[in-house]
């Protein structure tokens, strides 16, 4: 079993960007005081090969546990972001750009109210709901072209988690 780590922009930024109110980055007020905009939180990346923002709800449905993992996937023309709709942790599971490499893959636990942003071509796990179905707006590319590579595992691994988040 591999150990899980908590969800902090530094610890994901070789992955992508984490989605999330931070006091500490850039926001205003806007609508006259009655809304705070945290500004930018993510870099959006879709328009490569002529590809067009788009923006998707997923459902995900828990996995038993202990969470077999077996694949990860890679877009290699866009940046890919999930952020969650529904009041459960998921887990995150990430490598860096480029080819796979299986000892670096690292593992992290988002809370409520975190989202990520995985860049152009980061290996990740599909979405891993816990606790409960769970529901994410994903904002990725639309367009033609091969945009979704899989790659098995050479040495699989298992996930558990001891308690509820």
């Amino acid at each position: 079993m591999r150990n899980t780590e908590v969800l902090t922009a530094e610890a994901f930024a070789p992955f992508g960007d984490v989605i999330e109110i931070n006091p500490s980055k850039p926001h205003f007020s806007i609508n006259y005081g009655n809304t705070e905009r945290f500004h930018d939180l993510a870099k959006v990346d879709v328009t490569n090969g002529g590809g067009r923002a788009g923006i998707s709800i997923f459902r995900s449905k828990p996995l038993p546990m202990p969470i077999q993992i077996r694949l990860l996937e890679r877009h290699p023309l866009s940046s890919q972001a999930f952020f969650p709709l529904s009041p459960h942790p998921y887990m995150i599971v990430v490598a860096p750009p480029g080819d796979l490499n299986e000892d670096a893959i690292r593992i992290f636990v988002a809370k409520v109210g975190q989202g990520v942003n995985y860049h152009a071509g980061t290996w990740h796990h599909f979405c891993l709901a816990l606790e409960e179905e769970s529901d994410f707006l994903v904002v990725d590319r639309i367009g033609v072209g091969p945009n979704c590579d899989e790659a098995l595992l050479i040495n699989s691994f298992e996930i558990g988690l001891s308690k509820k988040l």
